[in-house]
């Protein structure tokens, strides 16, 4: 198998179990913040044995400094997915998949508020389409208080990703599976005083979809995921990337009988269309290794992060 190719399957595959997150985090039965918690647990432990195994804790590049950001970087991932949780509950999977993919633009905006990058009349073209998009999608009418939390939901994690990736963007130099495993231990302690333990006691087969969540969403997806960025153009990364929100729709459909309005589904062209020319717009034309999915890292197999959208 071409390399290429190999790298085409492999992102697929984890796109596909990215869509496929919202249902393990409502079966669960777990509230946000404990299924976040578990997250991190079972994810630090897959992640470290694989990092263990492939002896990436050798010459593993960190400094004072990196690790500090690597850390800030897992506060906003962690807190990411526990407002796109909430979202999940708000709302529903279809329409909080679809308004989280507004992270390029929050992304635009620090670079211009912080590294004080212009923004260009282009990317302001498309940013209009997306907001456009976002409130065809969001379907908000008066009286609609959940809808209209879910989406506020949504965005707030939407924001907090993108701040994880602005800050994990500095990180040279070690690899992204590190920077994950720094990232999900960060959330133990970040997590315990929110974590009601004593409610999870009684989850019975809710553990199953809970480290499911762990070992394959957190270990298996960010593997595959760094795999494929290897192999990829960002171009390619970028495009295969959006078989993330239309997995998690026809799972959220097939699952639960959610499905989104006629003018909602109007909206959803133009938030992934204004997403991936602004994906693109920054991308350099070469191919380039990986960030992590919620997280990134410039480094060995490490890339943009905004070439992905897994949650």
């Amino acid at each position: 198998m071409r390399n290429e190719t190999r790298g085409t399957v492999e992102l697929t595959l984890a796109m596909v179990l990215s869509g496929t997150l919202g249902v393990f985090v409502v079966e669960s039965g777990a509230s946000p913040f404990e299924v976040v918690f578990f997250r991190c647990l079972f994810g630090a432990v897959a992640l470290g044995a694989y990092s263990l195994a492939r002896g990436f804790f050798t010459g593993h590049g960190f400094t004072g400094r990196k690790l500090g950001l690597a850390a800030l970087g897992g506060v906003f991932i962690v807190f990411n997915w526990v407002f796109l949780f909430e979202a999940y509950e708000a709302t529903s999977i279809s329409l909080a998949t679809v308004v989280y993919h507004t992270q390029p633009f929050f992304l635009v905006l620090l670079g211009a508020v912080f590294l004080r990058e212009r923004i260009s009349a282009g990317k302001l073209g498309w940013l209009a389409l997306a907001f456009a998009g976002l409130v065809l999608v969001s379907g908000v009418r008066p009286g609609e208080t959940a809808s209209l939390k879910g989406l506020g939901f949504a965005l707030a994690a939407a924001v907090l990703y993108a701040l994880a990736t602005f800050v994990t963007k500095r990180i040279t130099g070690v690899r992204p599976h590190l920077i994950a495993l720094v990232q999900v231990l960060t959330g133990l302690p970040l997590l315990l005083p929110f974590a009601d333990f004593g409610a999870v006691g009684g989850l019975g087969t809710g553990w199953l979809w809970l480290v499911g969540l762990g070992i394959v969403h957190t270990g298996l997806m960010y593997v595959l995921m760094y795999a494929a960025y290897a192999k990829l153009p960002t171009a390619k990364i970028a495009v295969l990337a959006f078989t993330y929100p239309a997995v998690a729709m026809g799972v959220d459909w097939a699952v639960y009988g959610h499905h989104i309005g006629l003018v909602q589904a109007l909206g959803v062209p133009l938030i992934v269309l204004a997403s991936l020319k602004v994906t693109l717009s920054g991308s350099a034309p070469a191919r380039v290794v990986a960030p992590a999915p919620r997280t990134a890292g410039h480094g060995p197999e490490a890339a943009s992060p905004a070439a992905t959208r897994a949650a």
